[in-house]
This record gives C-alpha cells, structure tokens and sequence, in this order.
C-alpha cells in the first residue's frame, strides 16, 4: 500500500492507495480542486465545508449525466452528435473535436451556473 499527500483546497490530505493508484489520485484531486476553485469564483467564500460539499454535488451530477449518456448511447436513444453536447440542448454533431470540447465545455458551464444558482437560494 502507498501513502500520498493530496492538495484539495489549499489543504493536505494524507490517502492510502494500491500501489500504482498514486497518479491517478492526484489526478483526481487536480480535478476536485479545480471544481472547488471554480465553485468558489463564481459563487464567492461560502466557508469550506460547504463548498466542498457543493463540489461535490457538481462532480456527482456531471458523473450522473454522464452515466446517462452513455446508457443512452448503448441502447441507441441518444444519437452520437448529442452525446458530445451533453445532452438536451445539444446542438447538432460538430465539425472537430475542438467544436465539440468547446461545446460540452459551455454546456458544463450553464450546468456549473444552474446548479450554483439553485444552491445559493437553498
């Protein structure tokens, strides 16, 4: 078993691991960290806790929507073009990968905004 330290936040969090997983945890609390950094300039300092756990809910909804689509593309109910743009709204199929990064990326931040919304009248 591995130990690593992970940064989430500007704070260290010591993690056991599998050896071999240590990249991939780091890679991981890169991601949450960017979620809670992103979280925090839109919404401003809501104190730690809370925006941890409204991270969180960012990542499981982004998790959930993905699940989503993916099943939908199994059983043929979600056409290809649709997939990439993150569902509902989505446009039709992109020319490039670059149009379709940039449309998922907007999507994910309507998704990001909509969420953070709801969570500030709460």
């Amino acid at each position: 078993m591995a130990q690593i330290s992970l940064m989430v936040h500007g704070r260290s969090y010591q993690v056991t691991c599998d050896d071999g997983q240590e990249g991939h945890l780091l890679k991981l609390a890169e991601y949450i960290d960017r979620k809670v950094g992103e979280l925090e300039g839109s919404i401003g300092q809501v104190g730690e806790q809370r925006l941890l756990f409204m991270s969180c809910l960012l990542v499981a909804d982004e998790l959930f929507d993905a699940r989503r689509q993916i099943d939908g593309l199994k059983t043929g109910d979600v056409p290809l073009g649709q997939a990439a743009g993150y569902g509902a709204g989505a446009k039709s199929a992109p020319d490039s990968g670059d149009e379709r990064a940039t449309q998922a990326l907007e999507a994910c931040a309507q998704r990001i905004e909509a969420i953070a919304a709801r969570l500030q009248e709460a």
